[in-house]
């Protein structure tokens, strides 16, 4: 009895790149803590959040993080999980360059999560006497009065940035519309192609798809993320090839 016979051909096929991807992902591993840097391809959106900070700091105006309607449990946990991994990123900056922080989240079980990516930031770079908990607010679970929460902050906290990387929907037109009225600068990012388009016409650089998961390799550079980049490249590279091969025995035979 064969395996697909048991679990179905497309469950297979899944153990089957589990298993193969396990070995290649050591192999990655290996390659990038021996000093081996891949050459992974621009992303824009990751170059203009790297001086957010700064320029935040130096213009003594707010950061506005959102990560919006999604959290820790459930269909969005992923693109949660990159939020806060961007977020992690722009909070040692922020901490470093002490410029003021203002994050936002509409599911409580993000709250605590956010907090705790704030505090050890903060404590990384010695500053745990400016955090407060408060830097993070719980706007509301509805979408409309997320955004409106957010519209709130955009228009009357002066920040620099808006940044909105993890689950939106519909709702991030009427937050990033209030951010390019107010001409700030914009990063957004998120697994929804319904707000994918509205992004892509609004941001300033827009996180497509799966690029916001890229948030470790890019902005922390650490060997683990950068490794998983590199084995999803390679899946990438044999997924094209068999379509080429499929397509000229189509055509040649």
């Amino acid at each position: 009895m064969f395996v697909s016979d048991v679990l179905g051909i497309e469950s297979a096929i899944a153990i089957v790149i589990v298993l193969l991807s396990v070995p290649l992902l050591f192999y990655a591993l290996s390659r990038t803590r021996t000093g081996h840097k891949p050459n992974l391809r621009p992303l824009p959106a990751f170059d203009l959040l790297a001086g957010m900070s700064g320029r935040a700091a130096e213009s003594n105006r707010v950061l506005h993080v959102g990560l919006g309607m999604g959290g820790i449990s459930g269909p969005d946990t992923a693109v949660s999980l990159a939020g806060l991994t961007a977020l992690e990123y722009l909070a040692d900056q922020a901490a470093l360059s002490e410029s003021r922080l203002v994050v936002t989240v509409a599911n409580p079980t993000l709250l605590p999560a956010a907090q705790e990516v704030l505090r050890r930031a903060y404590a990384h770079q010695g500053k745990s006497e400016i955090f407060t908990p408060s830097q993070v607010r719980l706007l509301a679970p509805d979408k409309a009065a997320y955004a409106a929460g957010v519209m709130d902050i955009l228009e009357g906290e002066d920040p620099l940035t808006n940044v909105t990387i993890g689950a939106f929907g519909d709702e991030y037109l009427l937050i990033g519309e209030t951010g390019a009225k107010k001409g700030l600068e914009q990063v957004a990012g998120t697994d929804n192609p319904a707000a994918l388009a509205f992004m892509y016409a609004i941001a300033d650089e827009t996180l497509i798809g799966e690029e916001i998961f890229a948030a470790g390799a890019y902005l922390h550079g650490d060997s683990e993320s950068v490794a998983g980049i590199i084995v999803q490249d390679w899946w990438r590279y044999l997924v094209v090839l068999i379509i080429i091969a499929g397509v000229l025995w189509q055509t040649l035979l």
